[in-house]
């Protein structure tokens, strides 16, 4: 099982927090588009690390322009050598026409044809072929030679695409080389609705599921006392309801017949009452979420519920957790071989 970390969107600590990564022996590391451009963050990555993968995730795909976005990642795929993982994502409406002032529509089918250009981009670039992508969405059939930065011996980097529902993840099937599965999902969902979307894309494709890789954060509630267990439980549960007052994500809920909470939660998140949206999240719901166990319990716990599911697992520890709390963790995560 791969494991992966993550570093902050500080440009001052970018560097030695990923070499702190690579020592720590992880597999990954995600940097996020929040209130900083990840691709910075992880440029300074990629000078100071050698064997460590890096990835977006996630980049607002729709912020960015097919080229644009293919241009970026093949410069620092070339600079890191290969270890580049293009995690993207959609973002919602309200941010795409708001925050970026760029066009929403069919997001699912959007997002497929990005990919697609972003592909056929680079493959003029790897072969010298004529531009000539026509789709729905987006156009590109102008590349002169000025414009062109040719191959390079690590070619194009492996594109993830962050999805929930069915059609987004029927994508990743399609087109893409990973996911990014978000946070907010169950075991349950992800067996019965994420890897039937899956395969769906996989069989459209002509591909299998080999050729995927699926990439979990997931919620973990523990620590080394009880004070520190009940404090990371309060923040998973405070987690879960944000993420459960957003209606894109109500199928998880109604998944596991709680779809009404999702109403609740919503109204509450309209009104600020951020610390009542935390309550409402009982024992039963935290467990079905996040694995909640004893540090060297953790690591069991998670591929009980995801070995068979996932290739890379992360810690979405949403607290302030001791330095060493998921080291047991880290240390049976990769003892475990890789999916078959």
């Amino acid at each position: 099982m791969l494991v992966d970390g993550g570093i902050g969107s500080d440009l001052a600590k970018a560097a030695r927090q990923a070499q702190g990564q690579e020592e720590q022996g992880f597999d990954g590391l995600w940097a996020a588009e929040t209130n900083h451009d990840p691709f910075l963050a992880l440029t300074l990555a990629a000078e100071h690390t050698e064997r460590i993968q890096l990835g977006t995730g996630i980049a607002v795909a729709f912020a960015r322009s097919p080229m644009t976005l293919a241009q970026t990642a093949y410069n620092l795929n070339a600079f890191a050598e290969g270890r580049l993982l293009l995690g993207l994502g959609s973002q919602i409406k309200a941010h795409i026409t708001r925050r970026f002032s760029m066009p929403w529509s069919h997001p699912a089918a959007r997002m497929k044809e990005f990919v697609s250009a972003m592909q056929a981009i680079w493959h003029t670039w790897e072969t010298g072929e004529k531009l000539d992508f026509r789709g729905d969405f987006y156009e590109h059939t102008l590349m002169t030679p000025f414009f062109d930065p040719g191959p390079n011996e690590f070619g194009a980097p492996k594109v993830f695409l962050a999805a929930v529902g069915e059609l987004m993840t029927k994508v990743v099937g399609e087109v893409c080389d990973g996911m990014l599965c978000h946070g907010f999902t169950t075991e349950a969902y992800l067996r019965e609705v994420t890897v039937p979307a899956l395969t769906s894309g996989l069989d459209a494709s002509s591909r299998t599921r080999g050729d995927v890789q699926l990439s979990l954060p997931a919620f973990v509630v523990t620590g080394t006392t009880e004070e520190e267990t009940a404090a990371a439980a309060a923040g998973v549960r405070q987690q879960i309801a944000f993420y459960g007052s957003t209606p894109a994500y109500r199928g998880v809920l109604e998944h596991h017949g709680w779809g009404e909470l999702q109403t609740e939660l919503n109204g509450l998140s309209k009104q600020g009452k951020w610390t009542e949206m935390g309550e409402l999240i009982d024992d039963d719901i935290l467990a079905t979420f996040a694995v909640v166990a004893e540090p060297d319990r953790v690591g069991d716990e998670l591929l009980g519920r995801f070995g068979d599911l996932v290739d890379r697992i992360s810690f979405y520890a949403p607290y302030q957790a001791q330095a060493d709390a998921f080291a047991p963790a880290i240390e049976r995560l990769r003892a475990e071989p890789a999916r078959s």
